[in-house]
């Protein structure tokens, strides 16, 4: 639970509030009764040694670099010779253009510039169309070469955005960039989550070097 994680190594958390929570899932899985008093003794154990993330993975946040594109379009299609060919064909000719594409087993997304909406609506046929919106905005998460071997870092910039309620829409992680992709109206709040917690880890690393 990254909220409980969190909270202990931030040390906001209210320990024997956890602690009773906690207490029925560890008798379950313990299959044996567990006093409130052992978890409160565990946890105050616990959140002086724990770390959200290890240092390979600040260091990582704290090299990105975020940016955002607004006035994106998103469209998904149902994945059929025919649409792969579509979309074959608009990556070839848009090369120079804002357009990613995802695929899944039994479907397909595209995002883009929403000025090219209708060039890429007309060359998919209607039957196929699962979704389609012209009202999001996509934040680009640039991060250095080291975050395609270090695992857990992407699931620290969507659980800061989790935190601030703000739903993802779409989400593509291509090399070294992360593509998320939310509603206009909640990209300031995205946004600012991202950045707070680059400059966050920023300023560990800088008071680490200075000691």
């Amino acid at each position: 639970d990254l909220s409980i994680q969190d909270a202990l190594a931030r040390d906001y958390a209210n320990i024997s509030a956890i602690s009773r929570m906690l207490q029925p899932r560890i008798k379950e899985r313990l299959g044996k009764d567990v006093n409130v008093e052992s978890v409160i003794t565990s946890l105050k154990r616990l959140k002086g040694t724990y770390s959200p993330a290890s240092g390979e993975i600040r260091a990582i946040i704290a090299e990105s670099v975020v940016n955002v594109r607004t006035n994106v379009s998103k469209i998904s299609v149902e994945k059929t010779r025919k649409t792969l060919e579509a979309v074959s064909s608009l990556i070839a000719s848009h090369q120079q253009d804002f357009l990613h594409v995802s695929e899944s087993i039994s479907s397909i997304t595209l995002i883009f510039d929403q000025k090219l909406h209708k060039k890429v609506r007309s060359k998919l046929s209607e039957s196929v169309m699962l979704e389609e919106g012209d009202d999001y905005a996509a934040i680009i998460i640039q991060s250095p070469q080291e975050i395609t071997s270090t695992p857990g870092c992407l699931i620290n910039f969507y659980n800061q955005i989790a935190r601030r309620h703000v739903n993802i829409e779409d989400t593509v992680s291509c090399h070294t960039d992360t593509i998320i992709v939310v509603k206009m109206k909640e990209v300031g709040k995205a946004f600012t989550s991202l950045t707070d917690l680059i400059s966050e880890e920023r300023k560990r690393l800088e008071t680490r070097e200075r000691a």
